[in-house]
Parts: structure tokens; sequence; C-alpha cells
């Protein structure tokens, strides 16, 4: 039987028609030899020999937490502080000053980062809010991030981080403010983890638990789906996202050819997306 760095391609086939499935996620085929280096814990811990025997049991068996285990271990969830820096930049200087401007007499604003990973990106945003914008502790808004892996949310939850996470992105002045030093390693303070309501949430399924935004951060997630996919999470943004708020994607994704309601905004070195806008400057 063929292998592919250690995985046969019948193996390969199962595990992404498994990670598809339930979580839409597309593993390509040049990925295949990253399926036996982030499945290697699960099966000693397991007590199989090789990933075929694991495949084996996960064919013959109903779907459990050993199915959950593989596919999150699958699934990418690579991320950082600021992670681009340009997106929190336009944050602090254009979108959030706007929005606290049009929201002043409701005084309500709501943000969602979404593929939240282990915390970093909505934790960045908690702190450029506890920086930049004090008054909006006098306000009814909520900082809501999900992600449909319950073992990155339980580490997001903890805002527990090791030294090369916050080297990552995280300047030493905003490190030393807002983390506390442990041994080799950081904890997040107490009142910036509070300001993050942590969620599982599949984006595949029903989104009725989830509020309108005014700012929304699906950074870096499209690039993992097909299109019909991609076309059908964006139809469902356009109902989550209040009619002036902005959505911002990864610098490799795009709403052309994808879904029309959707204009690019360009704010120096960052675009993001708005349903509609005429006050700001359209991107070419």
């Amino acid at each position: 039987m063929t292998k592919i760095m250690g995985v046969s391609s019948t193996d390969f086939e199962y595990l992404r028609e498994l990670v598809h499935h339930h979580s839409a996620v597309v593993l390509f085929g040049d990925k295949s030899y990253l399926a036996e280096l982030h499945l290697q814990p699960i099966i000693e811990s397991a007590g199989f020999a090789s990933i075929t025997d694991l495949v084996t049991y996960l064919r013959t068996q109903p779907f459990n937490s050993l199915h959950v285990q593989t596919i999150e271990a699958l699934v990418t969830n690579e991320t950082s502080f600021f992670r681009d820096r340009h997106p929190f930049e336009a944050l602090k200087k254009y979108v959030l000053p706007e929005l606290i401007k049009e929201r002043a007499i409701e005084r309500s604003l709501n943000i969602w980062c979404a593929a939240c990973s282990n915390g970093q990106e909505p934790y960045s945003i908690a702190i450029l809010i506890h920086e930049h914008f004090p008054m909006l502790t006098n306000w009814s808004h909520k900082l809501i991030a999900t992600d449909f892996s319950t073992k990155v949310l339980a580490r997001a939850c903890e805002g527990h981080y090791n030294q090369l996470e916050i080297n990552r992105g995280l300047p030493k002045n905003i490190r030393d403010r807002y983390f506390h030093k442990l041994e080799t390693d950081w904890q997040i303070k107490e009142y910036i983890r509070q300001m993050v309501d942590f969620r599982q949430l599949n984006l595949l399924q029903s989104w009725s638990s989830l509020p309108q935004f005014d700012v929304i951060f699906l950074r870096n997630v499209l690039i993992y789906f097909d299109v019909v996919t991609k076309k059908a999470l964006l139809k469902k943004i356009k109902q989550q996202l209040r009619p002036d708020g902005y959505l911002f994607l990864g610098s490799g994704e795009t709403t052309i050819s994808l879904d029309e309601s959707f204009k690019r905004v360009l704010f120096d070195k960052a675009i993001c997306y708005r349903l509609h806008n005429p006050k700001v400057k359209i991107a070419d």
C-alpha cells in the first residue's frame, strides 16, 4: 500500500473525511506528514502501535472522545499575540473610535473572535481595550471568543503561556503590565482574563446563542474551508454582523468571488470588510 511519510493514503483519506465532516476543515494531501506528527501523542497514550491501528479503531467504533481528540490534533491552532499587527492598529485607530462615537447613546458594543484557538487573539483585543478605551468599562460590552475544540478553550480560559508564546508578538512593556511571571511561564492577569467570554462553538452549527456583533474577527479560518463552506459561513456572518459593523479576515483571505455583499475597507495597511458604509475609503 502506498505510504506518505509513514501514513498510508487510505488512512489519510479517512482522517481527511473525519475532520471535514465534523469541522469542515480541509486537510490537503501535502499535509499528510503532519498527521503522523500530531497524532503520535494520541497513538502512544491510547496504546496503539501505529496510525493504522488508530484509524482501524476509529473506523469501527461509534463517535467518541478519541475521535474528538484526533480531530482536534489535526486542526491547526497556529496563533500569536497581536498577530500581523495591522488589524489591531486599525481597531485602535479607526474602528473602535468610530463605533464608540456611533454607539454613544446605546453604550453597547459586542466583539467576536471566532476560532480563537489558545486565546492570544481575544486577549490581545482585551488588552487593547483596557489600554486605549477605558470608557468601555462603563458600557454594556461583550468580548466573546469561540472555538470548536474544548482542548484549546481550556488552555485559553487558563491564560497560561510559555516563554515562546509570550515572545511571539507581545511587547515587553505589555507583557510586564498584563502578565504575572510563573517560574518559566506567564499567567495573564485576572481582570484581563475576565474580560473574555470563552464559549465552545462549531462554526458549522447554530449561532443562535450569539448576539449581533459590531466587530467580528474570523482571521485565518476561511483558508481551511472549501468554497461551499466559505460561502455558507459568510452568509451566516451577514446575519450576525450589525449593518455598520466590521469583519476582519486573515491577510490571505477575501470575500471576493464568495459574497458580493461585502466591500473591502482600507485602513493604512489593514483591510477589513463591511456590508455598507459610504463614509470610509473603499480599497481598489
